[in-house]
């Protein structure tokens, strides 16, 4: 007589947390962040190049704002 054989479900184990999030969960907080960024820049500042003081503001109101 064969024993029955047991098959693997396709269910996480009881000590796993699967977390799923939807798309919109990652897109929405991106465009918020460069949404916010770009009104730090300042009105004109949107199209910043590289050289651009901009940025340069930008990043100097970052380390402000963590060395608090």
């Amino acid at each position: 007589m064969a024993a029955p054989t047991h098959t693997r479900s396709h269910r996480p184990s009881p000590d796993t947390v699967e977390i799923r999030l939807p798309w919109w969960a990652i897109a929405l907080p991106a465009i918020a962040f460069a949404a916010l960024l770009l009104l730090m820049a300042g009105p004109g500042q949107a199209n910043a190049a590289a050289g651009d003081p901009g940025v340069g503001r930008v990043v100097h109101q970052i380390q402000q704002t963590l060395a608090r």
